[in-house]
């Protein structure tokens, strides 16, 4: 299977994000990219230059787009790519625990990975009562 993705971002993460993935876990097993979105952008205009980015990493079996915050800029302009590209599927709350979980994970297909994407968050979340 082989899905790729695409973290769309606010400036400085998504890029970030990615690099330590690759420090950590080597070659990435997926196809990923990151379209980091400027505080001040208009999202009309970037829809085709990050429509052009989803293009790079789509892959047979689609295309996961991993977004920071829920209802921010990037999140609302991820949600427009998944309406004018098939299959994509938008998971937002994007973090290093997430990523990893989906590269560690690169052999599922889209509804299961984006499923994994999920989990991989809430999961990399713990209260250390230590």
């Amino acid at each position: 299977m082989a899905v790729g993705i695409l973290l769309v971002t606010h400036p400085g993460l998504g890029n970030a994000l990615l690099e330590t993935a690759s420090r950590l876990l080597g070659k990435l097993p997926l196809e990923a990219r990151a379209f980091e979105l400027e505080f001040d952008a208009d999202l009309a205009a970037q829809l085709p230059r990050a429509s052009a980015a989803l293009k790079k990493v789509m892959g047979h079996d689609g295309a996961l787009l991993l977004t920071d915050v829920y209802g921010a800029s990037p999140a609302r302009l991820a949600h427009q790519l998944t309406q004018i590209a098939s299959p994509c599927r938008r998971v937002a709350g994007l973090s290093l625990p997430m990523l990893l979980r989906v590269m560690n994970y690169g052999d599922q297909g889209l509804e299961d990975l984006a499923r994994t994407a999920a989990n991989g968050g809430r999961n990399g979340v713990v209260l250390d009562d230590a």
